[in-house]
Formats: structure tokens, sequence, C-alpha cells
């Protein structure tokens, strides 16, 4: 039987975590390791400066007390599974909201894949379009779930698809099912961020600030390299994204330009 390693950053009573678990119980045996509590663009960070501890919930089913979903994927590798054994994939999702563009170096759905690149597992972050992210509780996730089961029936029957320390990131359109046009395999598009910075004050007369959310608006690239376009261009058309996401942030077409900078 197949191992999955389910994670995800909105913590472990998430209604996506628990739909991604019950579109996968049927193909794998599933392991659940979770954040206790939200930790939505907590990034690619490892609690470091105090202990962790894991809480079980249910049988192959944890919650780590205040730690991020690098955290998760980390410990559950090391000190879960018995020595010399891994899991055969590592999906982290389904997020509530979208992981496009440069969200995906903030987002922790995305560290969860990234973690499980690095420590040498085949991984997906899959995110789920909201229109309101407070009325997920009703939400099936019914897109969502199918394309997940297809893509995990795909990795056991075919190989994973990338090589190592590479990741699919995948969003969902928030449409039902009969509507989706299918899958587009894009790239990342340009995110444009706007101020939401939102200064408040306490009954005290202390100022602070509140971080909101920014609309979704981007801009597509003048580099296309797919013909399919941007993650934000397919999702608005109405298909899946698939996008392939590599951790070698290298820049690889400056290095003859900045040889010469520094070295005329």
């Amino acid at each position: 039987m197949k191992h999955i390693l389910l994670t995800n950053d909105d913590g472990f009573d998430s209604s996506g975590l628990l739909a991604l678990k019950e579109a996968l119980c049927d193909l794998a045996h599933i392991m659940v390791v979770a954040p206790a509590h939200e930790k939505s663009a907590c990034a690619h960070g490892l609690t470091l400066t105090r202990p962790l501890h894991f809480v079980q919930i249910d049988d192959d089913f944890y919650k780590l007390e205040d730690g991020t979903p690098s955290d998760c994927v980390y410990l559950a590798l090391n000190a879960l599974y018995k020595e010399g054994y891994k899991p055969d994939l590592v999906i982290s999702g389904i997020n509530l909201g979208s992981n496009m563009g440069e969200d995906v170096t903030y987002s922790g759905t995305a560290a969860g894949a990234m973690e499980a690149c690095i420590q040498g597992i085949p991984s997906i972050a899959i995110s789920q379009l909201m229109n309101d992210v407070n009325r997920t509780k009703h939400f099936d996730f019914a897109l969502a779930k199918s394309c997940i089961a297809d893509i995990v029936k795909n990795i056991f029957q075919k190989g994973f698809p990338l090589e190592e320390r590479k990741f699919l990131n995948i969003n969902i359109p928030h449409i039902p099912p009969q509507d989706c046009k299918g899958y587009k395999i894009t790239q990342m598009g340009y995110r444009i961020y706007s101020n939401q910075a939102h200064i408040h004050r306490n009954p005290r007369g202390q100022e602070y600030y509140w971080l909101g959310l920014h609309p979704l608006q981007w801009q597509e690239r003048s580099d296309t390299s797919y013909s399919n376009g941007s993650d934000f261009q397919a999702v608005h058309e109405k298909y899946i994204s698939i996008t392939p996401i590599k951790l070698d942030m290298t820049s690889y077409e400056d290095s003859s330009k900045l040889s010469q900078w520094i070295c005329p």
C-alpha cells in the first residue's frame, strides 16, 4: 500500500485538510500532521527557539503545538516514520484561498511541499480559491477533491512527473465541477500587491496595525514560457492551474552580466 503524508497551514481542523484526507483515504494509507493553529503566510520557517510536541487527535492524525507546516513535515519524517521508511508522497492543503504568483514565497502551504522536496519526497501543494473564506464550513471542495484524487492516481500509475527539488503547485477555481474546462500547465504570474496595513487604536489609545488581504490582481509576464499563460489567468478562465515549481532560484541568465559587473 502507498503512503501519503498530509499537512497544511490552516490548522489541523481545517475543512480543506479534512476534505483532502477524505479524497485520498481509499488510495493510500494517510498520515496527517498539521499545525495546531493557523499559520498562513508563515513561509518556509522552522521553529528553532522553542520545543515542539505532537498531540494525537486520532490514529495517524496529529497536531503540532505552535508548529509551522515545515516543522510538521520535518518532524513527521524524522520522528513518526520508522527509520528507513518514508511516505511515497507529501501533499499540503487543501489551502483555503489561492497560492499563485509571488504568494508562493509567503505560503505556508507551499512551504510544506518545499520541505518534502528538500527531504527527497515528491510533493504537491493544492489551494482552493474562495469567494469568502469565512464560509468554508459549508464548502464541499468537490472539484478540488476530484482533481487531487485524479492527480494522485496518475502519480501512482506513471510516477511523479518532476525531478528532485521540484513540486506541483495546484490552484482550483471557485466553480462547480461541471463548469471546469480542464487542466492548464501554467507559469507563475506577477501578483500585484496594494497597501493593506491598516492602523487602529486600542481602548488605551495605543496604535497597532492589522495586515489585510490583498485583492486578487495580477499582471501577465512578458517572458511567457508557456502558451497557457499564468496561474492567475488559468483559474480566471475556469481551468485548474498546475504550475511546476523548483527550489533553485538561481538567475542563470544573469550570471554572465554579473561576472562582468563584479570583475570588469
